[in-house]
């Protein structure tokens, strides 16, 4: 079954990077023409409390996709279309 929206959070303090992983994801969400709505959770317990151990951290449909680091492009590409699915 097709989702109608995929669901993000960035774990973060809001820093360069956390804004830089959220634009990359808006980028992706609109090459992808798939609607995404983008939490921002900057929340240190939450943070801990989800597994992520370094920010800034990716969750996609509720499940940790990365830490501590940009995921390039594409393998962003691949997480959305894949959480679409």
């Amino acid at each position: 079954m097709k989702k109608d929206r995929v669901e993000i959070k960035i774990f973060g303090s809001g820093c360069m990077r956390c804004e830089k992983l959220a634009d990359e994801c808006r980028e992706v969400a609109q090459e992808l023409n798939v609607a995404v709505s983008i939490e921002k959770v900057t929340d240190q317990d939450e943070i801990i409390n989800e597994g992520v151990l370094f920010t800034p951290g990716l969750m996609v449909n509720g499940k940790l996709m990365s830490s501590g680091k940009i995921p390039v492009k594409n393998t962003l590409k691949n997480w959305v279309q894949n959480a679409t699915k």
